[in-house]
């Protein structure tokens, strides 16, 4: 419980950040896709931008462009599954501005593989960014988002956890934890009447490097007859939604204190779907991918 608020005990609502100009916001993943169109959008908003990802050329190139919008900015090489790493770089963040008020874990990676076919090590590399950089980043900034007069914690989460979809159980399995995680946050910042808040993001297909990055079981490739440039093409092609457009929807959502918002026409199908066929749904996709498996075999004859 917050014991310098008098009120703490009844007021569970958290008053919106409405106004982001002269805020302060950390922010993970900005090399590219949605995290350098968050930075680049709280600068123009008047945010100044602590921003950090583990690709320095991305992230030089999204430190430039903050520079040329005159915000202020702190760019560092960081590898969010190294936990002292981002506790230094929260640290970092508080010499540079005094202060922090909005924080958005949104590095992340993608693995394609069945359970069989998945190793330790990418399993590994997987949750140690996806989930735990999002653990350590939450809990890294929160004490100083509770000083703040103003906080949010922004965690991105993804489509795959409102359905869990075949040759995606490690990345499903940290994206159910965030959701989950964040629905937890949420609740104790409410109880507690401190003055953050926090908002889980669903990301339907993104036109982002995940995939293109993504690491991919060659029994996979090989069990679908298909290789991984033509499931890159394959995603680039049914992503619809734009970066900007992912970013614009987020910094909406904490303006108007959000508990969840979903992004492009895919959350919002598989939204649906899940509410409509909490079960069934997985007899579905189970005889989709077979239909996609038997395509596969007949293009590798």
């Amino acid at each position: 419980m917050n014991q310098h608020n008098p009120w703490a005990r009844y007021a569970l609502e958290y008053l919106p950040m409405k106004d982001l100009s002269g805020k302060v916001a950390a922010i993970t993943g900005t090399a590219s896709g949605i995290g350098r169109a968050i930075a680049i959008l709280l600068a123009k908003e008047g945010c100044s931008c602590a921003i950090s990802d583990i690709n320095e050329e991305g992230l030089r190139e999204t430190e430039r462009e903050i520079k040329a919008l005159g915000a202020a900015v702190n760019a560092t090489v960081l590898d969010v599954a190294d936990r002292d790493a981002v506790y230094a770089w929260a640290d970092e963040v508080m010499r540079e501005f005094g202060g922090v008020n909005l924080v958005v874990n949104n590095a992340g990676v993608s693995l394609n593989a069945t359970i069989d076919s998945m190793t330790y090590v990418d399993m590994d590399w997987l949750l140690g960014i996806n989930l735990y950089g999002m653990i350590y980043g939450t809990k890294a900034f929160l004490p100083h988002l509770k000083e703040a007069a103003e906080g949010h914690v922004v965690n991105i989460s993804s489509v795959f956890s409102l359905m869990a979809i075949p040759t995606q159980s490690a990345y499903s399995m940290a994206k159910f934890a965030i959701r989950g995680f964040t629905e937890c946050l949420r609740m104790e910042m409410d109880i507690g009447a401190y003055n953050v808040s926090a908002t889980v993001v669903y990301p339907g297909g993104i036109r982002t490097n995940i995939a293109r990055d993504a690491r991919v079981s060659e029994e996979l490739l090989q069990e679908i007859g298909t290789t991984k440039d033509e499931m890159v093409n394959s995603f680039s092609r049914g992503a619809r939604t734009s970066p900007e457009q992912a970013a614009a929807k987020i910094i909406e959502g904490v303006k108007r204190n959000k508990r969840r918002v979903l992004i492009g026409p895919e959350a919002y199908y598989m939204d649906i779907m899940q509410r409509l066929m909490p079960s069934a749904y997985m007899k579905f996709m189970a005889w989709q991918f077979r239909m996609m498996e038997r395509l596969g075999r007949r293009r590798a004859k």
